[in-house]
């Protein structure tokens, strides 16, 4: 089994802003994440990524919020979809 491509999507949400997100599920668990699926969620702002929640290998799940690198609990790629835009609309209304 090969890496499948679940969700690709970008949302243009404002002149300067828009949202990225890819979802694979993928044969074996990304070093680091303890499910099957790699993604990369992210919010550019005026050509700076200000919000991204990402498994990337070794690191396992996590998110950044500006230049800060929390944990992140991956529970299910909707909770993952709920809590990202949750952070965006967040930011957007700071």
């Amino acid at each position: 089994m090969q890496a499948e491509l679940l969700l690709r999507e970008r949302h243009q949400v404002a002149p300067d802003a828009f949202v990225e997100i890819r979802i694979w599920r993928v044969p074996r668990r990304v070093p680091g994440s303890t499910h099957a699926y790699k993604y990369s969620l992210a919010f550019v702002v005026a050509g700076d990524c200000v919000i991204r929640y990402d498994n990337e290998a070794g690191k396992g799940d996590h998110k950044h919020l500006g230049s800060r690198e929390l944990p992140y609990t991956f529970t299910t790629a909707a909770q993952l979809l709920a809590d990202f835009w949750s952070e965006v609309d967040q930011w957007r209304r700071s």
